[in-house]
């Protein structure tokens, strides 16, 4: 069996996580979220995926490179263009215009393929979805979970008769006009049929498109509601939310890596923590490289990047701090999501830290003079080598 990941979006709601890293690199204990996708396909015997990227896609593809070491063999599908002036310019083609592009280019979907989005954490049986879906002879079968009713809007839901054959689909509904509550998870089966119709050349949606077209055509069309974990990052909220529930050990299978010190209390390798007047209650992860200062204070859940600094008496509380991340001395952190030179709270809400010194967190100054001093070794590591 095949699969494709998509990964060209811009994750433009995951925003400011997403400047410097596409959406599917987001870090989930230490690793990206993609890595964890790749992971369960080859435990479930898929050998092929291919990815759709554009948008910053150097860094999935120097992180995954051709798949090797998942044991899997991984191609990429850019989408974007060379300019006259030599520059790579991103531009998607939607999730069915990306899938499109790959078969006339390859005929990569020339076999049962599943399609997931990669910006979510899952534990589907492949296999029992697989079967179903032959099992009702479909061209496409589409994964579905139920949401409550408050939360359609977050979601397209599908709409089904008793048979579970899809009727229609709607996009992000609001909850007075929405006819079902039951949530595309991003997680498809297609038949080459489904792929042959698709336009060519076009910007072409899975769920606003090729679902509608599927539907109205009257094709063998299915939804799926099956039992397993689906944590989508769709939001800041929601990546806060999930690294919570994995931290407290509300996911299944997901362990904290690191060494445990103390009771809830994990850290990678060359950490150091001044344990004179320091208050640590877990789970805590402090990542590799961190100091942490005489005095502070840091309350689970609470992930802390590698390279971290937390100063003396500086309070850190169910917070996420994403690698080289200094809180100065005395400055209380609640219930954040510090990212490079923004920081944002549980409920998206985002702060530039130039335009707000008094959070008390590095400046792009001090991360511009660490970077500096990287490049410097790098070259100088380099040079020794040669």
């Amino acid at each position: 069996m095949k699969a494709m990941i998509l990964a060209a979006g811009k994750g433009t709601r995951v925003r400011p996580l997403t400047y410097d890293v596409p959406k599917p690199m987001i870090p989930v204990l230490g690793k990206p979220v993609m890595a964890y996708i790749v992971e369960h396909l080859a435990k479930h015997g898929v050998r092929d995926i291919m990815v759709n990227v554009s948008y910053l896609h150097e860094k999935i593809e120097d992180y995954f490179g051709e798949g090797h070491q998942y044991g899997v063999q991984i191609g990429y599908s850019f989408e974007g263009y060379v300019d006259d002036q030599g520059e790579v310019v991103p531009q998607a083609l939607g999730s069915a215009g990306g899938m499109k592009k790959i078969q006339e280019f390859g005929h990569f979907f020339d076999e049962t393929t599943i399609v997931v989005c990669g910006d979510a954490l899952i534990d589907l049986d492949i296999k029992a979805a697989l079967e179903e879906h032959r099992s009702k002879g479909a061209i496409a079968s589409v994964i579905t979970k139920e949401v409550p009713w408050d939360k359609v809007s977050d979601y397209g839901v599908v709409v089904t008769d008793a048979d579970k054959r899809v009727l229609s689909f709607q996009e992000k509904p609001k909850r007075e006009v929405a006819k079902s509550n039951f949530a595309s998870t991003g997680i498809y089966i297609f038949e080459p049929e489904a792929i042959d119709l698709i336009p060519s050349g076009e910007v072409f949606d899975i769920g606003s498109q090729l679902f509608p077209l599927l539907a109205e055509k009257g094709l063998p069309f299915y939804a799926q509601t099956r039992p397993f974990n689906w944590l989508d990052i769709g939001s800041v909220t929601d990546y806060w939310s999930v690294l919570q529930g994995v931290l407290t050990g509300e996911v299944a299978q997901m362990e904290v890596p690191g060494t445990q010190i103390r009771d809830g209390v994990w850290v990678g390798l060359n950490t150091r923590i001044d344990w004179e007047g320091t208050s640590i209650e877990g789970p805590v992860y402090i990542g590799s490289g961190c100091h942490i200062e005489a005095g502070a204070r840091i309350v689970g859940p609470t992930w802390i990047g590698h390279g971290s600094h937390i100063c003396a008496k500086a309070e850190v509380t169910r917070s996420i701090l994403f690698e080289y991340t200094r809180v100065l001395p005395e400055v209380h952190l609640h219930e954040m999501i510090v990212c490079k030179n923004y920081s944002v709270d549980r409920e998206g809400e985002m702060h530039k830290l130039s335009e707000a010194p008094d959070m008390g967190l590095n400046n792009a100054r001090d991360r511009r003079h660490t970077r500096r001093r990287w490049e410097d070794f790098a070259e100088r590591r380099a040079a020794v080598a040669a």
